[in-house]
């Protein structure tokens, strides 16, 4: 890898897509290009872009007019390939194709990497600079799961889509007496569905983080009906966990791991006839990821992207920018990837609901 001066960098998103990423990489290009001279080369469908013939593009100030509200991402993204567990195809043995990486880095004269993407990409992003590849990372997940950052860009997008609906099923609910149960993301941690269901007012928040019985939800239920009340509105992560456990998973394509679904259904089935009221069912699912990011989202991804490339000028490699409010600040890579930032049980947000009368599990 090239040791000198920065005059070529390179930037990818990989991963699942999110509102902001093509906010970042804006911000990436201007102020490169302005503040630098550096040309960006933009890096097609993440790490799959640099293995075997890469696939890539020079990204220009008239390439990024526009951007900021757009959503998705114009390089393309996939979580599919780990170089260093590479598969051909599902059933070919994996295979490391790192140096392989490396090589077509070189090959294109790239001196340094901005890698943007949640964990398992930064943590692909960690071992290249053990290879000595010349790198930093910009977090993104819309579940805010990441360590060594408050915020990930995304998130409040996704937040503010959770939200709207449950203000959308609150009228519904209300005029027919209904149970509603709103399923949003939240695969290994709750933030989504505890912030919207804040919210939009939900009386039942289920998170991955803390166990719920059917028996508590009928409760919850039972006693909004005694105070009055003749609807309910529940918003569940999609891998919140009743007592007794329960297997939702549903294998996702190869490198990408298992994703969860359902349980907003298997709560529904187990509600009806148990209650007076019908229950009705609506999973979000990608709504949440798509469409146009927020004020805050394109802010955020935006200083994400201007420090990025600040990082790279001051030669501060191996390091991820991160929000810790107010600030836009930088953390070192290897102490963010590997490890799940979940809603703190005992934390702030649990206590305010459990103030409100919120049912949460327990």
């Amino acid at each position: 890898m090239p040791d000198g001066a920065i005059r070529r960098v390179g930037v990818l998103t990989g991963g699942g897509d999110c509102p902001g990423l093509n906010a970042v990489i804006r911000a990436v290009v201007k102020s490169a290009t302005n503040l630098h001279g550096w040309e960006i080369i933009g890096i097609e469908d993440g790490f799959d872009g640099l293995l075997e013939e890469p696939r890539t593009r020079q990204l220009t100030l008239a390439d990024v007019r526009g951007l900021l509200p757009r959503g998705g991402t114009i390089l393309g993204t996939t979580n599919r390939a780990n170089p260093f567990v590479y598969r051909a195809d599902p059933s070919a043995q994996p295979v490391d194709m790192s140096e392989r990486v490396v090589e077509n880095i070189d090959k294109l004269g790239i001196d340094a990497l901005i890698v943007i993407g949640g964990e398992g990409t930064l943590a692909i992003a960690q071992e290249f600079t053990a290879l000595g590849v010349r790198l930093v990372g910009v977090p993104k997940t819309i579940d805010n799961d990441l360590a060594g950052t408050d915020v990930t860009f995304g998130f409040d997008t996704a937040v503010n889509t959770a939200t709207e609906a449950i203000d959308k099923l609150h009228t519904t609910a209300e005029s027919h007496h209904r149970v509603m149960i709103l399923e949003v993301m939240g695969r290994n941690a709750g933030w989504i569905a505890i912030e919207s269901g804040l919210a939009g007012g939900a009386d039942i928040i289920l998170v991955p983080e803390i166990r719920f019985s059917v028996e508590g939800v009928l409760a919850a239920i039972n006693a909004r009906d005694a105070g009055g009340s003749k609807f309910s509105i529940a918003v569940v992560a999609e891998h919140a966990m009743p007592d007794e456990g329960l297997d939702l998973r549903v294998e996702g394509t190869e490198g990408s791991g298992a994703r969860y679904a359902g349980i907003g259904n298997w709560l529904g089935d187990h509600l009806t006839n148990r209650t007076q009221h019908e229950v009705r069912v609506t999973v979000l699912g990608h709504l949440q990821r798509g469409g146009s990011p927020s004020p805050f989202d394109r802010v955020l991804a935006t200083r994400f992207g201007t420090e990025a490339v600040r990082l790279l000028a001051d030669g501060a490699f191996g390091r991820m920018v991160a929000y810790h409010g107010p600030d836009v600040e930088s953390v070192q890579l290897s102490d963010c990837v590997g490890t799940t930032k979940t809603v703190p049980p005992d934390g702030e947000h649990v206590r305010t609901a459990r103030a409100l009368g919120i049912y949460l599990g327990d």
